[in-house]
């Protein structure tokens, strides 16, 4: 008690009634959305009840969604940003990190706010064995998201810590979790290594070409620049994973299983058949008027976020105009923009920008998808790490019954 006779919580007991790890706590005060008081007679510090409760109600009724939503649930986060045709990591332009620095890199950025150089991720040996022979013992037929899944699942297994989900805890997981899952893609290249940069790894799951410079880069880049997207329906499911309280490795898969939805990771399939059909006949016209003529929108353009051009598609093209043999499905890329343009003036976005990426160097339809999960494991760590600090199962909805009203009378 204070001199007025006002309560006071505990570190713990105001963790306890925010719903949140006592870390947290202290990211409240630090973001000025609670005071704090040193106790005169221990170590920890003090935290006025009215206050605490008023915040629990006020992070209640965040987590439910806000009237100026329109009806659309709206989650608090401090990652991503998209505005006015760019979109920012941490408050930074995010065409601008993927430009400057290395998808490990940009990673660790999402994931502390701090920059870490020459950050490198490296695979344990025990859980790239694990997460190889599950993904061997598949069908051959099987997809890469079919391996990314189940090298997630072996990963997890192998890590008997995996339920610590503490913030240091976790991103261990991550910096470990995105190697193995690059590892245990079956290689191409005879010759390929398991160490260097990430890009470089999963170059030879890939292609079968040898990269120079410039190729690795866009791919590096192309991953930067594929890190988030704020709350796309693969995050989303992540942070609902999160958010009851699910280890890392099942937040994780719960996004590979909403990015194999064809109307989520597909797009870039879908956007390198349309381009190799263009480069095969050399003209996008009959090609666009055969995807009209069926009703199909065109893959690889427009997209709902962006009125104008897709920042991640034009930081993407950049890069390829600096590599020599991705010049002819670069020019292909401008025909089925200009050529749909006649129809519906669409911007290119970055489907088309990794379809570029993938034909140019006769890597499989798949392979956008490939990069697309790779890269985006490295945001779903960090939205469930957001999640982890936050209230547990606010994630939870209430559904709006409509079916027909009690009571009925038992089926016979």
């Amino acid at each position: 008690m204070n001199e007025r006779g006002d309560r006071r919580l505990s570190t713990r007991e105001t963790a306890e009634l925010l719903g949140v790890k006592p870390e947290t706590v202290y990211a409240y005060v630090s973001r000025g959305q609670l005071s704090s008081r040193r106790d005169p007679g221990g170590r920890g510090s003090t935290f006025d009840a009215d206050e605490v409760a008023a915040l629990a109600r006020r992070n209640r009724r965040e987590s439910a969604g806000s009237p100026a939503t329109a009806g659309e649930f709206a989650v608090p986060t401090r990652l991503t940003l998209i505005e006015r045709d760019r979109y920012y990591f941490r408050g930074v332009d995010a065409t601008e990190l993927a430009a400057r620095y290395s998808y490990e890199e940009v990673a660790e950025w999402l994931w502390t706010g701090e920059l870490r150089p020459g950050a490198a991720f490296t695979a344990p040996k025990a859980f790239a064995t694990a997460a190889r022979r599950a993904v061997d013992a598949l069908p051959e037929h099987s997809g890469p998201l079919d391996r990314l899944r189940v090298a997630a699942i072996a990963a997890s297994a192998t890590d008997p810590l995996r339920f610590d989900l503490s913030d240091e805890a976790v991103l261990g997981t991550a910096r470990t979790l995105i190697p193995t899952l690059v590892t245990a893609l079956p290689p191409i290249q005879r010759s390929h290594r398991d160490s260097g940069p990430l890009a470089q790894r999963l170059w030879a799951r890939l292609s079968v070409r040898t990269p120079d410079e410039a190729s690795l880069r866009a791919l590096d880049g192309a991953l930067g620049l594929l890190v988030d997207h704020d709350l796309a329906a693969s995050t989303l499911a992540v942070r609902v994973a999160a958010s009851a309280r699910a280890h890392a490795y099942a937040a994780v898969s719960a996004g590979l299983g909403a990015l194999e939805g064809p109307l989520h990771g597909a797009a870039g399939g879908l956007a390198h058949r349309l381009l190799s059909d263009v480069l095969e006949l050399g003209d996008a016209a009959p090609v666009i008027a055969d995807e009209l003529r069926a009703g199909r929108s065109i893959p690889g353009l427009g997209h709902r976020l962006y009125p104008g051009e897709d920042p991640r598609a034009r930081a993407l093209f950049a890069l390829l105009e600096d590599v020599p043999q991705a010049a002819p499905a670069l020019a292909a890329a401008r025909d089925i923009v200009a050529t749909t343009a006649r129809h519906t003036p669409l911007h290119a976005n970055v489907d088309l920008a990794l379809a570029v990426l993938t034909v140019s160097f006769g890597m499989s339809s798949t392979a956008g998808e490939t990069v697309f999960a790779v890269a985006r494991t490295a945001g779903w760590i960090a939205h469930a790490l957001e999640e982890y600090g936050e209230l547990p199962l606010r994630m939870r909805p209430s559904g709006q019954y409509v079916g027909a009203r009690p009571p009925r009378p038992l089926p016979e």
